[in-house]
């Protein structure tokens, strides 16, 4: 794909725009660099020529002195405009990297089940860490020699105009070969990219399931993966240094050429009498100095295969768009919701459907108790609720609006979810518990874990509120992590929750003291409660049994437990707690 720099330049400009006073000086620098660069030469052939016709001592010595001192000047402006240059152009391109991360987030669930972890860590760190590197020299040295080619071609015109006008067609000759070139090392480059993406995801793949593959003896497996994958980046890395290899020796070639013209003209000219030694030094100075950018932009356009291929990949990651649009319902009742299912139908890969035609209405403030073996739909079930997924048909209603026309922060707010699988921050346990939410008080954290009799616990911790807590919480107890999930529902006082077995990993002791926050959470809320384990459903208003996705049994609790001819009866009269695993 040729992609036009407009492509390269929309990734980066709206980042670039709010350090517009620092870009100004930057391009200011810059071009007092170039002109500096230019300047200096000119210095040195006066100093050769007044040498050479006999000139006073002083002279020679003002002359060396202002050489020197631009020498210097210049030195120190190219210093700041590569400090400059890197900072402008990292700051843009963390930003980038934060609003990547941003839209990542916001896409829906299929997206991140068809993309590993791994490969979205390449993406938003890997590829946007090229365009950083790429960038912070891009001015400096592209756009900087640019300038400079057009500085020395405009100096050298001056001096004469055959020489302008030859150097001139060798500088147009080199750009040609350059523009011929530029592209061909981007589709192995970007090929190469995608297998380093897909060797993160591999790796991150293999490392959380390593109990599993050593277990069932798949080491082997993995291993022969890795050097498949290895071996694919090896084969498209070494495609792309040969075209490079190409594009090295193409300007090689003009760079002896160009070598070749400046000594011929110059020693044409000067045998002629039409020019000085100090000139002849000059135009020597200027093709060596004109090698410089063309060299530089050289080396820039390698980049731009490596650098084309990030570009390519992150416009189309930008262009990905999330399927669940956001609603225009800002606001919702603050009471409990009722929550209703109209025949919602659902299927994760189109096909094999989860949910077949399920209706079934819950009232405000009751808790509904749903049952069913593993793969029989529950956990679906709480994520439609939630809205990490969209029914491919029938509507999920909340406060009788269906759930599609609610923005997702609102969603959000109303309905909290707690599963058997806590994700924990390497973070305070402040920050573990309010989701970096800073707006909510210690006080009411602290009343919170009074609640949930967390405040001994609390106190056993070195800094409190501030311990800082390791990522998955290998630092706490599966109890321990379970029971600040429970925290941080209780601090966003949603008005309807959902229990996704929620208590199956505690000890009795724990479990027991779950139970009691339990009891507090759900009053004045609408709950669902998900279970494998009959126990866990004593407090529930109605029972619901789902079997391969489809209703097997709905009803009042009570009345379910009283009929000899239903499926939760026959249940309970089995006395068997893991009948549903």
């Amino acid at each position: 794909m040729n992609l036009p720099f407009k492509a390269y330049w929309d990734l980066l400009s709206q980042h670039i725009r709010p350090q517009k006073g620092r870009f100004s000086l930057l391009v200011t620098l810059l071009l007092t660099s170039i002109g500096l660069r230019i300047i200096n030469p000119q210095v040195m052939r006066r100093f050769i020529d007044s040498a050479l016709a006999g000139d006073a001592l002083s002279a020679l010595t003002m002359t060396a002195l202002a050489f020197i001192g631009i020498a210097i000047l210049q030195q120190v402006v190219s210093v700041s405009v590569t400090y400059l240059g890197e900072n402008v152009a990292w700051t843009a391109t963390n930003a980038l990297r934060a609003e990547l991360a941003e839209h990542a987030l916001h896409l829906d669930m299929r997206f991140h089940n068809d993309h590993t972890p791994g490969e979205l860590i390449e993406r938003i760190d890997g590829d946007v860490t090229e365009m950083a590197t790429f960038f912070s020299q891009f001015l400096i040295v592209l756009i900087g020699n640019s300038l400079l080619l057009v500085g020395i071609l405009a100096a050298l015109f001056r001096e004469d105009w055959r020489v302008g006008l030859g150097f001139s067609v060798f500088a147009l000759g080199a750009i040609l070969v350059l523009n011929r070139f530029k592209d061909i090392a981007i589709p192995h480059q970007k090929a190469r990219r995608q297998a380093e993406a897909d060797l993160f995801g591999f790796i991150e793949e293999q490392l959380t399931g390593t109990e599993d593959i050593r277990s069932s003896g798949a080491v082997d497996f993995s291993i022969r993966e890795l050097f498949r994958i290895q071996k694919d980046i090896f084969t498209h890395d070494r495609r792309s240094h040969f075209k490079r290899w190409i594009i090295e020796n193409a300007m090689g070639l003009s760079m002896t050429t160009g070598t070749l013209l400046a000594v011929g003209s110059g020693y044409w000219l000067f045998t002629a009498g039409v020019i000085t030694i100090g000139t002849v030094y000059l135009f020597i100075h200027y093709i060596n100095l004109l090698e410089e950018p063309l060299w530089a932009m050289t080396h820039e356009i390698q980049s731009f295969q490596a650098i084309g291929a990030c570009v390519e990949r992150l416009t189309e990651f930008r262009k990905v768009q999330s399927s669940m649009q956001e609603g225009n319902i800002a606001a919702l009742p603050a009471n409990p919701p009722g929550l209703s299912f109209e025949q919602v139908s659902f299927s994760y890969n189109g096909s094999d459907p989860v949910l077949s035609d399920l209706s079934f209405q819950l009232k405000p403030g009751a808790v509904l108790g749903l049952l069913g073996r593993t793969g029989s739909g529950k956990t679906t079930l709480a994520r439609l609720v939630f809205r990490l997924h969209d029914p491919l048909s029938g509507k999920v209603l909340l406060h009788n609006a269906d759930l599609r026309s609610l923005q997702l922060a609102v969603l959000r707010n109303k309905v909290a979810i707690v599963t058997q699988d806590v994700q924990l921050f390497r973070a305070s346990v402040r920050d573990n518990l309010t989701f970096f939410d800073r707006s909510i008080p210690d006080e009411r954290i602290l009343h919170t874990l009074r609640e949930l009799e967390l405040l001994d616990w609390l106190n056993t911790l070195p800094n409190g509120l501030d311990t800082e807590l390791d990522s998955g919480g290998r630092s706490l107890s599966a109890g321990e992590g379970q029971l600040l999930a429970f925290a941080r529902v209780f601090l966003r006082d949603p008005g309807l929750v959902i229990l996704d077995e929620a208590s199956s990993r505690l000890d009795p002791a724990t479990e027991q003291r779950l139970e009691r926050a339990i009891d507090k959470l759900l009053r004045n809320r609408t709950a669902i409660i998900i279970a494998h384990r009959l126990g866990t459903v004593h407090r529930a208003d109605e029972i619901m049994i789902l079997e391969s996705g489809r209703m097997q049994e709905y009803g009042d609790r009570r009345q379910l437990a009283a009929d000899p001819t239903s499926r939760f009866y026959q249940l309970l009269q089995t006395g068997l707690e893991e009948v549903l695993a």
